[in-house]
């Protein structure tokens, strides 16, 4: 099954780094084990007969089944196909893993729907996302996004000869393609990816020519070194449920003059063609469509945690914890009702693919960077105390002070050892350093959420909402010579 063959596909001699040490068997190893076992359970969907159709499609002219990000969507029934794959593979992880794969493989399909339109961008990029996404689409490639520059003063610029060199920049052409020399941040899931989706944010000037370039990285490249964080993943899963398979690993990404094919260089050298590209519509649509999907499903877990702690505790009853509940749904209600009115106004863009309305995804987004950390507060005020409480281990339901153990920390409604797992589970969202991680994750991952929010004042057209207020004015006054005279 494909989940095997994606596990032996790792071994390509890839440079991965963690705690000093390179990473010889990465399927083998603690950090990444528990992780990958989760992918390969996920990839292995797509060949059960039971799962297929509710996480893939069917590629044209064959009887194979490729994951649903890769379909281009033409009517609302396809649309509704992809956001059933995000869904199914968020629901098995409870939305904990992001970088599933699913988000970049949007970005290179929704780059693939719209290529006619692009083609102007540069010659050869239509054939080379053509080639590129079906080449991933039939190998189920795995790939992620690093697409961040490295903190090394962010009140500096390109001019700046300190930044413009650690920034990923070609340091020379060839006949073969580009070689390439910097840092990318944050790449999550790279130890595991097959390929890397690499471009900037930066607002290019005419002559950052050597800065603007949108890439696709073999992670096994010559010279590249995927230098990892500090690994989350705890085998003991009774005590660690989330950080025993849910630990994305994030990487920095350290080019040491490395080769990028031509056939791999989807644009290079033209500022304003790349910033045109980052800006797609089609693209950035079809990817954020799958965030917000996922986002939901994060929700409902969090929530579902939370219900649970309340009622083990028998605090339901409570106004003020009710309160609490009720805003949760209220989350998850939201965002479900954004994605909705993102799929209903879809509209096709000029190639006929069928793009989420953008303005709702991007709500959607904006509003998880502050859903996401309050419903976290919320379950921590919900559990309380109770959280530091829970014993070291179940270990202890077990020895020689069983009976008291199964007295003292029985709940309102389960026994001490499910209310103790339950909240070691809760524990793990919140408080552990997979926890940690998550919260600051689901503050960032859209970006600067200031900026995101400015950004969408600065798109909208203002005048919609202006115009009735100065035609009121207009009419309030005409009883005045002094005001309508303005």
């Amino acid at each position: 099954m494909r989940g095997e063959r994606f596990l032996s596909s790792l071994n390509d001699g890839r440079t991965v780094w963690l705690e000093g040490k390179k990473v010889s068997a990465i399927q083998e190893h603690p950090a990444f084990k528990g992780t990958l076992h989760t992918i390969k359970d996920l990839f292995n969907m797509l060949d059960n007969p039971a799962t297929q159709e509710e996480v893939g499609f069917r590629v044209p002219g064959t009887d194979r089944y490729a994951h649903g990000s890769f379909l281009v969507p033409h009517t609302p029934e396809q649309l509704a196909r992809r956001s059933s794959s995000f869904a199914r593979w968020s629901s098995e992880t409870s939305g904990m893993m992001s970088r599933l794969s699913d988000y970049a493989r949007s970005l290179v399909t929704g780059w693939y729907s719209a290529r006619h339109q692009l083609a102007g961008l540069d010659p050869h990029f239509a054939d080379k996302i053509a080639a590129y996404y079906e080449q991933a689409r039939d190998n189920d490639l795995f790939l992620t996004t690093a697409i961040i520059d490295p903190q090394i003063d962010r009140s500096g610029n390109l001019d700046d000869k300190r930044i413009s060199e650690r920034f990923l920049h070609v340091v020379r052409e060839t006949k073969e393609g580009i070689v390439v020399r910097g840092a990318k941040m944050i790449a999550t899931g790279a130890p595991y990816t097959h390929d890397f989706v690499i471009f900037s944010f930066l607002q290019f000037q005419s002559h950052n020519r050597n800065h603007a370039h949108v890439l696709i990285v073999p992670a096994n490249s010559a010279g590249l070194h995927i230098v990892c964080r500090e690994s989350f993943a705890d085998a003991r899963e009774q005590n660690h449920p989330l950080s025993a398979k849910y630990d994305e690993m994030d990487a920095v990404l350290f080019f040491d003059d490395v080769l990028i094919p031509w056939e791999r260089v989807l644009l290079y050298g033209n500022p304003e063609h790349v910033l045109a590209l980052r800006a797609n519509k089609t693209a950035n649509a079809l990817a954020f469509h799958q965030n917000v999907v996922r986002f939901t499903a994060k929700l409902e877990f969090v929530t579902g945690v939370a219900f649970a702690v309340a009622e083990s505790i028998g605090t339901t009853g409570f106004l003020h914890i009710q309160e609490k509940l009720g805003e949760l749904l209220t989350q998850i209600d939201v965002i479900k009702a954004l994605i909705i009115a993102a799929e209903t106004k879809a509209v096709p863009d000029v190639s006929g693919v069928l793009v989420p309305d953008l303005s709702y995804i991007e709500t959607a987004r904006s509003l998880g960077t502050k859903y996401y950390p309050r419903a976290v507060e919320i379950l921590q005020i919900v559990g309380g105390g109770g959280f530091v409480q829970a014993p070291s281990g179940v270990e202890d339901f077990y020895g020689p002070i069983s009976e008291l153990m199964h007295r003292y920390f029985e709940g309102a409604s389960v026994s001490a050892e499910k209310k103790v797992q339950l909240f070691k589970l809760a524990w793990d969202l919140i408080g552990s350093s997979l926890g940690a991680r998550h919260l600051l994750y689901e503050r960032f991952y859209a970006g600067d959420p200031i900026r995101g929010l400015a950004n969408q004042y600065n798109a909208f057209d203002k005048s919609s909402l202006t115009e009735p207020i100065w035609r009121l004015l207009k009419q309030t006054s005409k009883g005045g010579a002094a005001w309508s005279a303005k």
